[in-house]
């Protein structure tokens, strides 16, 4: 990816289309006097509302290479459609050419749209939507010229703050349930968890019982075989071999004391029966 200085206006050609190249030029230019009225026109608005959606140089790149489908694949990032980019461009275009309360309206749906989108992909930070919402044409706007040219242009000044509202909380980011790595059931049981305890467990909770499980048999969890690992130790603690010790160290040696015996006393007999 091209990685290109910004600040500078596109001195040649034309980007998309006249209204396209003046505005963005705007912004660039009044990016160094945020306060100034044309940083707060209507349109400068809606390219510094793209760049909140996407990021500056999602925008700013097409313009200075002049690659109008490299803004429509920028612009499709998030699964917004190419039909809906181009009825974008040319309300955008129309609203250049003569300002009007519909296209007024359905641009900043259409911005929207794709900020639903975006917020539908990933986890937003509350200030993130925020900031959006903020540059949005509502009487709530803490800036005094997009509330007062809310009111010059809208039927209805809450008709943006309403759609807002209603599209960002149909448009929920639901995180992706990681996979839960179950082991040998009787491994679980072992350490007296049940099966019914374990379906409830989410992934996290799962992954710390299970590194009590391999503590527990003494395996190493970052052993490539550890799966048969685990279920041969599962199985030798089931099946226990057996053994000789009574668990009584007197009682062992005079275990092991009369087994020389009788069989010193066998090899005796033999002996003499043979012989």
């Amino acid at each position: 990816m091209l990685y290109l200085i910004i600040g500078e206006s596109m001195k040649n050609g034309v980007f998309i289309s006249e209204a396209f190249t003046s505005v963005i030029n705007d912004y660039l230019k009044g990016k160094s006097h945020p306060e100034g009225v044309t940083y707060n026109t209507f349109l400068v608005v809606v390219i510094r509302l793209l760049t909140l959606i996407y990021d500056e140089l999602d925008i700013l790149n097409p313009f200075y290479l002049n690659n109008e489908q490299a803004l429509n694949d920028n612009l499709e990032k998030y699964g917004y459609s190419y039909n809906n980019i181009c009825t974008f461009k040319r309300a955008f275009n129309h609203f250049y050419e003569k300002e009007n309360s519909e296209d007024f309206i359905n641009i900043q749906k259409m911005l929207i749209d794709m900020f639903a989108l975006k917020k539908k992909s990933m986890d937003l930070k509350e200030s993130e939507i925020d900031s959006f919402k903020d540059l949005l044409y509502t009487v709530k706007s803490p800036n005094p010229l997009i509330t007062s040219y809310n009111f010059l242009m809208a039927k209805d000044v809450n008709e943006i703050e309403n759609y807002f509202e209603k599209i960002v909380k149909e448009n929920v980011y639901k995180k992706k349930e990681r996979e839960k790595k179950k082991l040998n059931i009787d491994a679980y049981e072992i350490l007296k968890y049940s099966l019914e305890d374990i379906n409830k467990m989410d992934a996290d909770q799962l992954d710390e019982v299970n590194k009590k499980v391999y503590n527990y048999f003494d395996i190493n969890e970052n052993a490539i075989n550890k799966d048969y690992l685990l279920d041969k130790a599962v199985f030798d603690f089931n099946n226990p071999k057996p053994s000789l010790s009574t668990g009584n160290g007197y009682v062992d040696i005079l275990l092991i004391l009369s087994i020389v015996v009788t069989l010193g006393l066998v090899i005796f007999l033999l002996t003499i029966f043979v012989f």
